[in-house]
């Protein structure tokens, strides 16, 4: 019999439901940022997914906001951070990359993050990284891989590279940092840590947000645009992110890490 050695399975399954539930959100962000791409600027997209996220989100975060006001004020700079890398840079980035790459180049870049989380977690924290967590991640790559070359190595010779595929990669990179800072966050209740970085993360994309309409102009509003931000708004930007942070937090980056795949 092997024996369980203490801390190293959660004393239950549910943070693992709750890091299920972000993944799933996210795949449908990204589906349908390749569906809208050529109906609403990436930019636009992103600035108000985050601003229609805020304005839902701050009803229920009033009261947790006023007690957590003090801490939020003195940890500004570190909110401002983590808002710029997982709120203004990666989707931001993810949403500009749609026009260029394939799906195919975006899931096998995006399998990496995993593997990006670990290796920031050891070079921010010097966490230990134990063998089978490696052979967890090389195993998501790998499986990641195998799905997205329908299991035929061929696939690899007729890929190519594009410019999206680089945002891609600084897009991964932002979001594995975020990830590997989070356990750095302020101590606040989580729909206040929510609330504040949804508002520096749509305050920090207006500035790009105005240059991008005065080159592109101003989005007709339809249907289609209407229900996207809709979506996105409330499952990859809310729910995801909600249950992301939480199990994180539950389980640390590195595990939490591969449920991305």
């Amino acid at each position: 019999m092997i024996k369980q050695r203490a801390g190293d399975f959660p004393k239950n399954l549910l943070p693992y439901l709750i890091l299920s539930v972000a993944p799933l959100c996210w795949a449908g962000n990204i589906v349908l940022a390749r569906g809208v791409a050529d109906l609403i600027p990436p930019v636009a997209f992103a600035f108000w997914r985050w601003t229609l996220a805020f304005v839902l989100i701050l009803p229920f975060s009033l009261r947790p906001l006023a007690q957590d006001r003090n801490e939020i004020a003195r940890r500004w700079k570190m909110l401002l951070l983590l808002a710029l890398l997982g709120i203004s840079s990666f989707n931001t980035l993810l949403y500009t990359a749609v026009h260029t790459t394939t799906a195919i180049n975006g899931a096998l870049i995006q399998s990496t993050m995993p593997a990006v989380i670990v290796l920031l977690s050891l070079l921010l924290y010097r966490e230990k990284v134990a063998t089978r967590q490696m052979g967890g991640v090389a195993l998501c790559i790998l499986g990641a891989c195998l799905i997205v070359l329908r299991g035929d190595l061929k696939t690899l010779l007729t890929m190519s590279f594009v410019q999206g595929d680089l945002l891609m990669i600084i897009a991964v990179s932002a979001y594995g940092l975020y990830s590997a800072m989070l356990r750095r966050r302020p101590a606040v209740h989580p729909l206040s840590f929510l609330a504040a970085t949804f508002a520096l993360g749509a305050a920090g994309l207006f500035p790009v947000y105005l240059a991008e309409l005065a080159i592109a102009g101003p989005v007709a509003l339809s249907r289609e645009i209407i229900l996207s931000i809709l979506y996105v708004a409330i499952f990859p930007s809310i729910a995801a992110y909600f249950c992301w942070n939480k199990g994180v937090d539950l389980v640390g980056p590195n595990r939490a890490g591969l449920f991305i795949n």
